[in-house]
């Protein structure tokens, strides 16, 4: 008996729509069946994750600040995916950002290099070098992808650790605060360097709202333009792409360029925002969460929007159970995984039928 995938005649825009919901569900369950077996309660356990969050301001205000990051790079990683091209270095790219970003608040501390120009250029300065840092770092899988045809999946994989250990030797070296007590730190951004936030004593800053903005345009980019058609059709369609005239090589190069850019600008705004300082490690793992938040949202800009929230959602939760249940923080990590697995699957059930045959594969 062997088992054959048979491609749908048809594909529905109910199944499609219902596909990542049922995945979603697949993994709670999952998950519920791992916490019981850990000798906890699951229903206390959902509450923990999914339920209490919803329903406190600060919750609320901790979803939507790790929602930013993983919408801005999911949105980029879409453009990247719809085009068959498979960036896997997103976390790289977010450093990248947020360390180049970064040092200008560090050179610029305590009114350096200000002049006569005052300081309101500070902010809107490091938001360019960081959506640059991402780009340029985003260049080096596409080049050797466009030239000497290297996997872009392994090349934007490594290069993740590459800028993980590159900062990590900066906040140690150069970049450490002399006044830090020896700790691994740089100093404070000043005020005019960190994104200010939205409402007293909240910790929802402006680079919120980066997240919406880009999910909007984006949705009108692959909906309304020509370069949203030439994305898809080269993903989807190569030889077609390349008898209508479309170069993939230029296409390839302006789907990594955004999808660098944009994870840059997260990291950039997570280091002006959320953390105000650079650090060894400035994220917890978005670059590599936000790949679940884009095959969670169908790579479409709306869905992606959800699904971030819906992701970080358990990040909040995650950190409520280690305190309230004593779970471990890997644990949410664990649940990620078996979530993009879930997606994977319900992808593949959306689109093809199961079918079971006897005898011996020829």
């Amino acid at each position: 008996m062997r088992l054959d995938l048979d491609a749908r005649p048809q594909r529905s825009t109910l199944r499609e729509i219902l596909a990542p919901v049922g995945a979603l569900i697949v993994a709670i369950l999952i998950g519920g069946v791992v916490i019981a077996l850990m000798g906890r309660s699951t229903i206390e356990a959902f509450d923990v994750y999914f339920v209490e969050p919803l329903s406190q301001s600060y919750s609320l205000q901790a979803i939507a600040v790790k929602a930013a990051p993983l919408i801005l790079i999911a949105v980029g990683l879409a453009f990247c995916y719809r085009a068959n091209l498979w960036n896997i270095g997103a976390e790289g790219q977010f450093i990248a950002g947020g360390a180049l970003g970064g040092w200008l608040g560090l050179v610029t501390h305590d009114g350096a290099f200000q002049g006569v120009l005052g300081s309101w250029w500070i902010l809107p300065a490091m938001m360019i070098l960081g959506a640059l840092g991402g780009l340029l770092y985003a260049m080096i899988p596409a080049l050797l992808r466009v030239w000497l045809n290297v996997s872009e999946i392994l090349s934007s994989l490594m290069l993740v650790y590459v800028a993980q250990l590159a900062l990590d030797w900066l906040v140690r070296g150069p970049w450490k605060d002399p006044e830090g007590h020896n700790l691994p730190v740089s100093v404070n951004l000043d005020p005019e360097a960190t994104l200010p936030i939205l409402f007293d004593g909240g910790s929802l800053h402006l680079g919120v709202l980066l997240a919406p903005l880009v999910a909007i345009v984006a949705a009108i980019v692959f909906s309304k333009t020509l370069f949203g058609y030439q994305v898809r059709l080269v993903g989807s369609a190569p030889k077609a792409a390349r008898f209508g005239g479309f170069n993939d090589r230029t296409i390839a190069i302006a789907a990594f360029a955004i999808s660098g850019g944009l994870a840059g600008l997260a990291g950039v705004a997570e280091v002006s925002g959320r953390i105000g300082q650079l650090l060894p490690s400035i994220s917890p793992g978005y670059g590599f969460s936000a790949i679940i938040v884009a095959f969670l949202g169908r790579l479409s800009p709306v869905g992606i929007f959800i699904a971030g929230l819906v992701l970080a959602l358990t990040f909040v939760g995650g950190e409520d159970a280690q305190i309230a249940m004593h779970l471990p923080g890997d644990l949410t990590l664990a649940f990620q995984g078996v979530l993009l697995i879930c997606v994977l699957a319900a992808d593949v059930l959306a689109r093809y039928r199961l079918r079971f045959t006897m005898g011996a594969r020829s």
